[in-house]
């Protein structure tokens, strides 16, 4: 069944195209990424697929019935709202039904009003979709739905966002970066729930641990063309290698026949025959071929990297808190040559805070922070970003240095170094806030590493970066020959990178781990695997001891057996009556929010002596005979 048909779809702006005549389609059940180079329009294409962003020509149809839910990159709510009300902002029955039983809570007196906020509840199935509203706000760490929208981050902006679209079920779903502000756990969960087979999405993110084991088919954007790709992202890297190999191929044959051909064009006379017109037709399509190019831009990065001496970093005795909330407890660290460390932990736990405290950022309550005379340090951070909008991005550079040593005394143009990191010369002098958010972050992290640094602390730095980048980024880091600290959600460009880990487990704990993060991962799966068993064991072995010994079935009741037989036939009458009164009393309308309360507690209680005394009473009937 078709969600979605984009046909010959075209936008531009200016002179720039984005993407020329591009069609495709979306089944259900399709779990689709769409992959291209910051600045190629990822965003704008997903905001014209929303209805946000209009086109120049072509089509974009969804199947009538089906509703759309779409997580933008950076989300916009109305300051003056809480979380609540953005969040259940949809206008659906079961929302809708929910907002009539939160407010009929608010006047209990209402008799008539509770009522038949009941039976909506009931007629929705709406309770079960309140179970699950409060699982997604578990999972993203929402809890305080009172707090106002303006006292949030951008990271919790984006997580109330993703709970919107997930609360509202939409058929398919439209998601720009994900996994962006979200911290390890979240992004496992949210994979996770995405895999489910009844979910039909498109989205684009940078996480190619996501793409592998969420997607099923990849779409391309390359120079302006469209490529599908029928397999997850070890697929596509596989068949777009083929593609650029064939087209390579394609291309040389091609420049063979047009030199041949450019011979014959040159010798015939003006005046030829059909055959002749229809080999020169066929020239200029030859022509065309053999002068196609392949994109082979990447981001080249050759920085001077200061050599370091002896002592670099060390961390004595380190103690940090807000309040009752400990970041460090008395952490020492001795930091070695050419180290690199990942810093995990859930959101909250003190990771930023303690890269600000190696930085001098944030003062130490008690210990000491010892740096080495030849560090230098290069601190990308999410704040840090600060490029002012109204310069041009050659000014960012030449701000900075107009020159730029190299490896082997070489330097660098600052117009030479953004071309190496993609930005075309007729980028140079476009105003910062032509740029997409990709981009912003290239140019920054372009001023960080311009610096020289021998001691780069990373955090986040996978937002918003396309995946070319990041290949290049992580080539660039593996060849480093300096220290690395790096806070990262991209969890395989933390196993490409770290050799060990901090763990931050809260409360001031940090564990040193020796390994990968998904190694880690592992481990600490087995172990809450080992930890279940060993207490389902133990709840086994509990069951066992304090099971009576078995004993030979009774043919007899005792005399007390039987007077206790007498009375259940008595009492059992008397309870069915009971509980035939308070359901009718739970059924009339007339009864206040209190009372019904009141009642519904009185009905269990009597439901569950009625089982019990039913389940005795059969067992001394049949002994009975």
């Amino acid at each position: 069944m078709n969600y979605l048909s984009v046909e010959e779809l075209t936008k531009s702006f200016g002179i720039r195209v984005l993407f020329d005549k591009i069609s495709f389609g979306i089944d259900k059940g399709q779990k689709v990424a769409f992959i291209a180079k910051n600045g190629t329009g990822k965003s704008t294409f997903l905001r014209i697929l929303s209805g946000l962003e209009t086109y120049d020509s072509g089509n974009v149809v969804f199947r009538k019935d089906i509703k759309v839910g779409y997580l933008h990159q950076t989300p916009q709510f109305d300051k003056l709202v809480t979380i609540s009300e953005a969040i259940f902002k949809a206008d659906t029955p079961e929302i809708n039904a929910i907002k009539e039983y939160e407010l009929a809570l608010l006047h209990p007196d209402d008799n008539e009003k509770m009522q038949k906020a009941f039976n909506k509840m009931d007629e929705l199935k709406a309770w079960d979709y309140e179970t699950r509203i409060k699982q997604i706000l578990g999972q993203l760490k929402i809890h305080n739905l009172e707090q106002q929208i303006k006292e949030l981050s951008g990271g919790q902006l984006k997580r109330i966002a993703l709970a919107q679209v997930l609360i509202e079920n939409p058929d398919f779903i439209i998601l720009d970066e994900p996994t962006n502000h979200l911290d390890l756990d979240m992004i496992e969960w949210l994979e996770n729930y995405l895999s489910k087979e009844n979910i039909t999405l498109l989205m684009v993110t940078h996480d190619r641990y996501f793409l592998e084991r969420v997607c099923n088919e990849i779409i391309e954007l390359d120079n302006k063309t469209l490529y599908r790709y029928k397999g997850n992202y070890s697929y596509f890297l596989e068949k777009k290698q083929e593609r650029i190999e064939i087209f390579e191929a394609n291309v040389d044959k091609a420049q063979n026949l047009y030199r041949k051909e450019l011979e014959w064009m040159r010798r015939m006379p003006k005046a030829r025959g059909t055959k002749a017109k229809s080999r020169e037709d066929a020239f200029y399509q030859t022509e065309k071929t053999a002068h196609q190019r392949l994109d082979k831009s990447k981001v080249d990065i050759q920085v001077n990297v200061s050599r370091l001496g002896s002592k670099i970093l060390e961390l004595h005795h380190l103690k940090k808190s807000f309040g009752n909330l400990k970041i460090l407890d008395d952490f020492n660290y001795v930091f070695k040559k050419n180290e690199r460390i990942g810093i995990v932990g859930k959101n909250g736990v003190g990771k930023t805070t303690f890269l600000d405290i190696i930085m001098e950022k944030q003062p130490v309550d008690a210990g000491k922070v010892s740096v080495g005379e030849t560090v230098v340090f290069g601190y990308y951070t999410q704040s840090g970003i600060n490029l002012k909008d109204d310069k041009k991005v050659i000014e960012v550079i030449k701000d900075i240095a107009e020159y730029i040593p190299l490896t082997k005394g070489k330097t660098l143009s600052a117009a030479q170094l953004l071309e190496k990191f993609l930005f075309t010369r007729d980028m140079h002098y476009n105003f910062v806030e032509k740029l997409s958010g990709g981009e912003k972050r290239r140019l920054y992290l372009l001023t960080i590493l311009m610096k020289n640094p021998n001691f780069l602390i990373l955090d986040e730095p996978t937002n918003d970066l396309d995946i070319v980048t990041l290949n290049v980024l992580e080539d660039f880091l593996e060849d480093f020959q300096g220290c690395l600290i790096v806070v990262t959600h991209d969890r395989y460009f933390m196993d490409k990178l770290v050799d060990h880990l901090f763990v931050f487990e809260g409360n001031g704990k940090i564990i040193d781990y020796i390994g990968r993060y998904s190694d880690y991962r592992l481990e600490l799966k087995e172990r809450e695997a080992l930890e279940k068993e060993a207490e389902k064991q133990k709840n086994v072995t509990q069951t066992v001891v304090e099971q009576p010994k078995q004993e030979q079935p009774k043919t007899k009741l005792s005399f007390k057996e039987k007077f206790e037989l007498e009375q259940l036939e008595k009492e059992l009458p008397q309870l069915e009556e009971q509980k035939e009164k308070l359901i009718a009393q739970l059924a009339d309308s007339s009864t206040n929010h209190e009372e019904l309360v009141k009642l519904t507690q009185k009905l269990g209680f009597v439901t569950k002596q009625l089982d019990e005394k039913t389940d005795r009473w059969l067992i001394l009937s049949e002994i009975e005979g």
